[in-house]
């Protein structure tokens, strides 16, 4: 195996422009190459998401159902029973999960609800899974309690570039997303965050939202890059889809930014031809969400996964193993 590629946290915006606009076969050979020297190419990591609140949050993200802001009207649920988010892990891990990520629609949890969040990742880590939760902005005293309870990732996406930012969220700042994503490093806590492309934004806030993660103190663990899934109602419902091949640029750009961290192929999978998700794969990706439904939207059934695993001579990662070599 070559020597492997430095880690680097000080990317500049010419460099990220210049690897992304190259030819996109020398992208795609420059990729798979760092992506070669960090992990075995043909082993995708699968995890499982579960939503255990939804509906109701005061955020007005313009992307999601979940607003009370932005006219999708899907009704507010209560947090689930630890009990049922225990059993659906369970199944989770049968079907060959190893990480099971836990998603709240709400600004931030309310102390009330810690006790159960606690239990939740008490549970799930018995049964032998890595624990992720998702629950908006944390006070330091919340981060301290996840963490002691064994949390492995907590997910908070910055969804886009500072720049972009404004015209997808306004209730919170950019800067309010890495003040949070800060405060779960510095608790020792693994960090998951990525973005959402196909937003209407511009090919630079792509690169830069990219280019923020890269350069923050340490590269996230997890990368899950989105592809917009447009909903009825909300205000990106009407959003023209992104090309293709400017996806794939912007997971092999991920890839070689933060060459040791999982990228994660995440919503919008229902929409990718199983050519374009080998292309993804062979651009760096290596890890997935399986089960036919994120949080609230479709997700290709396990079958369909399993079916494409094969064709391409991928098998997932076992329970423990990162993947790394």
């Amino acid at each position: 195996m070559l020597d492997a590629t430095p880690i680097r946290t000080d990317w500049t915006r010419e460099e990220a422009e210049k690897i992304y606009n190259q030819p996109f076969m020398d992208l795609l050979f420059e990729a798979q190459s760092v992506h070669r020297q960090h992990f075995d190419p043909n082993q995708v990591q699968k995890s499982k998401l579960l939503s255990i609140k939804t509906g109701g949050c005061a955020e007005d993200c313009a992307y999601c159902s979940q607003s009370a802001r932005n006219g999708a009207k899907l009704s507010a649920s209560k947090l689930i029973e630890v009990e049922r988010v225990i059993a659906e892990a369970r199944k989770a891990k049968e079907g060959g999960a190893t990480r099971y990520c836990m998603g709240a629609a709400w600004r931030s949890p309310k102390d009330r609800d810690m006790a159960a969040l606690e239990a939740m990742i008490h549970g799930v880590k018995e049964l032998g899974m890595e624990t992720c939760m998702t629950l908006g902005m944390l006070e330091d005293d919340q981060v301290f309690r996840l963490r002691d309870a064994g949390l492995d990732y907590y997910n908070h996406n910055i969804d886009t570039s500072e720049r972009y930012y404004s015209e997808i969220i306004t209730t919170r700042t950019f800067a309010d997303r890495i003040e949070t994503l800060n405060r779960v490093r510095e608790a020792g806590i693994k960090v998951c965050a990525g973005g959402i492309v196909g937003m209407g934004e511009q090919q630079m806030d792509r690169i830069d939202m990219l280019l923020a993660l890269a350069t923050l103190e340490e590269h996230p663990d997890s990368v899950p890059v989105n592809m917009l899934i447009p909903i009825a109602d909300t205000p990106l419902a009407d959003v023209a889809k992104l090309d293709p091949i400017e996806f794939v640029r912007t997971v092999a750009l991920a890839r070689i930014l933060m060459p040791k961290s999982h990228v994660r192929l995440s919503a919008g999978r229902t929409d990718m031809s199983d050519e374009m998700q080998a292309m993804c794969f062979f651009a760096g990706a290596n890890s997935i969400f399986v089960g036919d439904t994120l949080l609230t939207a479709d997700n290709p059934e396990e079958d369909k996964d399993s079916q494409l695993f094969d064709r391409l001579g991928i098998t997932a990662m076992a329970v423990g193993c990162d993947g790394s070599r």
